[in-house]
């Protein structure tokens, strides 16, 4: 049995995705000296510090930046309580890969998120 969960728009998703990307971007723009001075190796910062962000905000807060600013949220698919740092770890990484988060299921529910149990919610 799953939990009743309120679904969240594709809109919300990629609007808190991108919002969490262009943040990650924008502080290794600004510790490199700004974007003219980016070389392409600081494309692999962006990736790693967007993983870290995404990976223990949803952990720790069951939520990312851009997820607050959207409100959306992250719970377990069975229950509805917070994920664990596993399931966070799961989702992020196959959340990277880019093509598990744009294939959804009948419950609008990614590869990402079938995988690690979790799904995106209205808060």
């Amino acid at each position: 049995m799953s939990y009743a969960f309120i679904r969240t728009t594709y809109g919300r998703r990629l609007a808190a995705v991108s919002l969490d990307w262009l943040a990650c971007y924008a502080i290794v723009a600004a510790l490199s000296g700004g974007i003219g001075k980016m070389d392409p190796n600081h494309s692999l910062l962006v990736l790693a510090l967007f993983f870290a962000e995404v990976w223990i905000l949803s952990a720790l807060q069951g939520a990312t930046l851009g997820h607050r600013i959207f409100g959306i949220k992250i719970v377990r698919f069975e229950d509805g309580g917070l994920i664990t740092p596993v399931q966070a770890l799961i989702r992020t990484t196959l959340l990277v890969l880019v093509v598990t988060a744009v294939t959804f299921d009948d419950d609008g529910r990614g590869i990402h998120e079938r995988v690690s149990g979790s799904v995106l919610t209205r808060s």
